[in-house]
Formats: structure tokens, sequence, C-alpha cells
């Protein structure tokens, strides 16, 4: 089966990786000068897929416009960028603390407005766990004293959240994402 030419951004990322692997790994690079001479090698025998190093996933380059949209929306409902550009040293605690409510109010609005949000582990902090062999590692973060291989016994220091729906109104194909907040000018 042929595979789809790579976009821009992997070729990018495969170039890195492909760098970095060569100057790290002789037999790799002897594999690379081959591929590039038209030689055919015969591959050397795999280690033990236990001696195997696990690979880390290419990066990804995510596209800004669900943060932009996010952005604004918790700037028109609560002034978020305003509160914090904004200078807070000579101010009151008391100012600070009537501030942050109504920033806190509009950011909670446009959280329950635009996405279902819920823990991602469900029992209570301070609960007794055991992490498996195999748990996904981008739900979980082991924190602490981490050596060996799982299985892991610790306790839950915060459950995570996890987006299940995300609900971003829908905008004008010449709608510009960059202007968070339009400038205001008073008649």
């Amino acid at each position: 089966m042929k595979q789809a030419n790579p976009s821009l951004l992997s070729r990018i990322s495969l170039a890195f990786g492909s760098f970095f692997s060569i100057l790290a790994d002789g037999q790799f690079a002897a594999r690379v000068q081959a591929l590039r001479a038209g030689e055919q090698r015969a591959e050397p025998s795999a280690p033990a897929p236990a001696a195997a190093k696990p690979s880390a996933p290419p990066l990804v380059e995510a596209a800004p416009d669900g943060a932009l949209q996010l952005l604004g929306l918790l700037q028109r409902e609560a002034r978020l960028i305003d509160f914090i550009q904004e200078d807070i040293a000579a101010y009151a605690d008391a100012d600070v603390g009537a501030a942050a409510r109504v920033v806190h109010e509009g950011c909670r609005k446009v959280l329950q407005d635009n996405f279902t949000i819920g823990p991602v582990r469900t029992e209570a902090e301070g609960s007794r766990v055991t992490l498996p062999a195999g748990f996904d590692a981008a739900a979980i973060r082991v924190t602490g004293n981490v050596v060996g291989q799982p299985p892991f016994n610790g306790s839950i220091t915060h459950r995570g959240w996890r987006v299940s729906e995300t609900r971003l109104p829908r905008l004008a194909g010449s709608h510009d994402l960059r202007i968070v907040a339009p400038a205001e000018v008073e008649l």
C-alpha cells in the first residue's frame, strides 16, 4: 500500500528527528547513508522488545484558531486580558479581590457555555490508587519518587480535567481571530 506524501510540517519534524538520530546513532546513520546511495542493506537483527526504547510521538503544530477564539470569548465575558495586562501592584487587596470575582464569574460562564468538562479520575483527592502497566501517561502525570516500572501505588493529588465536548460558536469566514478585543472609540 502506497502511503500519501507527508505534509510540510511532518517532513520538518521528520528532518529534525532524523538529524538528531543520525548524530546519536551510528548504525542509523549508516542505514541512512546506504539508503541515500541507493543500496539495499540487510537490517540488523532488532533487539528484544523489552530492550527497545519507546520513541516519542512526533510533535504537531496546533492551529491557533480555537485558542484565539477562546481568548476572545474570555475577554468579552470576563475582561480577562484587561485584568491580566493591568499592573495590580498599586491596588488594594480588596479591589483586586473584587475584580478577580468578576473575572472568575465571566471565565466560569465561558467554560460552562462552550465546553463539557469532567475529571480525569473520579476518585477523591487523597485517595490511594494503583496505576497498572500501560496506564495513559497523557491523562495521568506521575510525580514524586518515580522509580522502576508500573504498577505504581500512590495518592491522587489532583483529579485532572478532560474536555468531553466543545461548543465554540461558528464564525464568519471574514472574522479576524487575532483581534480578541476591538479597540473602542467613544463619539
